[in-house]
């Protein structure tokens, strides 16, 4: 199990996207699972547990069909990855890598999907969940910086600590 981290505009989902067209390539089977729509709701249900029983449901799913490989792309999955492994229901080997980003770029990356309010809310809580994700994420945990690299270049990066494609 792969998971990806980091703030909002680190490019979890373009890195995630990345790493499923260079495997899909070389014919390894995987799945990609964008775990911050498995509880987006309103009034939000985190203290119920949603995003793993939905985790769960869904990669049981997968299991039937035979995967046993998953990209897992969260904001906050680099400090949850005992919680989220436990819900999948088997025992993974877990590599989680923590994106980041310079400020500026973060800005301009979240100014081209972002506006009005959502923006504003994005900018101003980036700051405190950089933090948060760089002081509570494991020692473990790769620490991979996207400035100035090309998705290409990261999903090689990244593919070179999980292995995937040497197995």
């Amino acid at each position: 199990m792969l998971f990806i981290g980091g703030r909002a505009g680190t490019g979890k989902t373009s890195v995630a996207s990345a790493l499923h067209e260079l495997f899909s390539a070389r014919r390894v089977q995987h799945a990609v699972i964008e775990g911050d729509y498995l509880d987006m709701a309103y009034p939000t249900p985190w203290e119920h547990g949603l995003e793993e029983q939905n985790l769960r449901a869904i990669w049981q799913n997968y299991r039937a069909l035979g995967y046993r490989r998953l990209v897992y792309t969260n904001l906050v999955s680099v400090v949850q990855t005992d919680q989220l492994a436990r819900a999948m229901g088997d025992d993974p080997k877990i590599t989680a890598v923590l994106l980041d980003v310079s400020d500026d770029v973060m800005r301009q990356r979240l100014t081209l999907r972002e506006s009005g309010l959502s923006l504003e809310r994005h900018l101003q809580r980036n700051a405190e969940r950089r933090e948060r994700l760089e002081s509570e994420a494991p020692a473990w945990v790769h620490r991979v910086t996207t400035d100035g690299k090309t998705l290409d270049q990261l999903a090689a990066e990244i593919v070179q600590l999980i292995g995937w494609l040497s197995e």
